[in-house]
């Protein structure tokens, strides 16, 4: 039995030289821009209460159809891959002023595959989806009697893009993303506390099912709970802070991460506008975005791509190199503005959205400091293990993290866990403020969404664990 070409999912009203021959008609007189086409399959199941509460599944296609003219944007899309449907779109693009440049070269070309072609969707059926659910579920029943209440989620999504540009370059990219998330109420004297657990990544279904990783998940979620059952009211004011390494490394996603994505930067909006080669973090920060990362299986991350939403190759971008700013994160339209190389950062969320620079696995490198004598170093402040929501000014870095699990510290030893803890301050004055740099680098587990100009797409994080001299902490005690 032959697997059916992933790309004939896109070209059923079109042919591939159609495509092209209406992509040369509508940007000829552009600078720059592509015809993206995609198609989208998803799925997910919730299980809640005892029972399953949603089994969504949805099918979707479309183009996306974007003109660049010097600064000038035009985009169009619809829910149609057809001749006409891409005509009437490029009626939009009559708008733009017409280029008085060269036209943009395209990008580097690529065969390189950081994942499987194959959809999770299909791999598994629907009952036994439903069942690993419901095994969970009763398994972290049994675990304790606090327990008052499971959740338990599975989500997947396989995406066929391809892109098309006036030059004759066309690229192609098949995108697998699953997710298992368990959450866990316990219940004691009263008080109810939570605890949650995620894992993703791009591949298929196969090691989310397996019962060392589920059972895991469950310890991690119930753990949590319980530990915050005991937690006492958060201390307030400026004090030293220990950040826990793996996902703790959202705060340097948001409050610094965004500040370097071109577009900022490009308008001078961005705290480290203007700055390269100065210093702006301490000595031995080093913070890395890098879209060709492998996870799970030797199977991409969430946030790796094989390559952008525009076709440029993902890559390793060192942003800040031993605490100086070495470059910014580009899409095509503001690298060239800049007068700069494409970095792979341009990323959009669907064929209805224009891209933009935007991260991939944005993670700060390992230090050479042990863990536990970070720990010891403190006389008094608290050890940050995970964080939940968040908010961030993302032109100033200004942040206020909220932390689900946490602790004190008292003369280098861990106290009690504390509840309603929240991280205030800036990004760009916390890379200063680093005084010690684990040996111990995690990434998160693949669960992390990034936001940005009503925009979400899959990212992944990551740090050592961090010793940072002063933080503000807004608590209740």
């Amino acid at each position: 039995m032959t697997t059916p070409d992933p790309r004939s999912l896109l070209y059923r009203q079109i042919t591939p030289e159609e495509a092209l021959t209406v992509t040369r008609e509508t940007l000829k007189s552009c600078d720059d821009g592509e015809l993206y086409m995609q198609f989208i399959a998803s799925e997910t199941f919730a299980f809640d209460d005892g029972r399953l509460k949603t089994a969504d599944y949805s099918r979707d296609a479309g183009f996306g159809l974007r003109g660049l003219s010097g600064e000038m944007t035009g985009f169009a899309h619809a829910n149609e891959i057809s001749l006409n449907a891409i005509r009437r779109a490029g009626e939009t693009l009559q708008l733009l002023d017409p280029a008085k440049g060269q036209a943009a070269p395209p990008p580097r070309p690529t065969n390189r595959h950081l994942y499987t072609d194959l959809s999770p969707l299909d791999a598994i059926p629907f009952a036994d989806k439903v069942a690993l659910l419901e095994t969970i579920d009763a398994a972290a029943r049994a675990r304790d009697p606090r327990v008052v209440q499971v959740s338990a989620s599975l989500s997947a999504s396989w995406s066929v893009i391809e892109i098309v540009r006036a030059d004759g370059f066309t690229a192609g990219d098949v995108r697998p993303l699953v997710r298992l998330n368990i959450g866990i109420v316990v219940e004691q004297n009263g008080r109810r506390e939570t605890g949650s657990f995620g894992i993703g990544g791009r591949r298929l279904y196969d090691d989310l099912f397996l019962p060392e990783t589920w059972n895991r998940g469950i310890d991690v979620a119930l753990n949590q709970a319980l530990v915050n059952l005991d937690s006492v009211a958060a201390p307030a004011g400026e004090c030293q802070v220990l950040l826990g390494p793996g996902w703790p490394g959202v705060l340097l996603h948001e409050a610094v991460g965004h500040g370097l994505e071109g577009d900022f930067n490009r308008k001078g909006t961005s705290a480290f506008s203007g700055r390269i080669g100065d210093r702006v973090g301490a000595p031995g920060v080093t913070v890395v975005d890098d879209g060709t990362m492998l996870g799970v299986g030797g199977q991409g991350r969430r946030g790796s791509l094989s390559i952008d939403d525009e076709g440029t190759p993902t890559q390793e971008n060192v942003l800040i190199e031993d605490g100086i700013l070495k470059g910014y994160m580009q899409d095509r339209l503001n690298a060239r503005l800049m007068g700069v190389p494409a970095t792979g950062n341009g990323r959009r969320e669907s064929y209805a959205h224009a891209p933009m620079p935007r991260m991939t696995n944005t993670f700060m490198r390992a230090g050479n400091d042990n863990p536990d004598e970070l720990l010891s170093r403190m006389k008094s402040g608290i050890f940050a293990k995970s964080f939940g929501g968040g908010q961030v000014d993302i032109v100033s870095g200004k942040f206020v993290f909220s932390c689900t699990e946490a602790y004190k510290v008292e003369n280098g030893k861990l106290g009690a866990p504390i509840k309603g803890a929240t991280l205030i301050g800036d990004g760009p004055t916390v890379l200063t403020r680093v005084v010690g740099i684990g040996n111990d680098l995690a990434l998160d587990e693949g669960v992390g969404v990034c936001g940005k100009g009503g925009q979400g797409v899959p990212a992944g994080v990551g740090q050592p664990t961090l010793l940072v001299a002063g933080l503000t902490v807004g608590g209740t005690g």
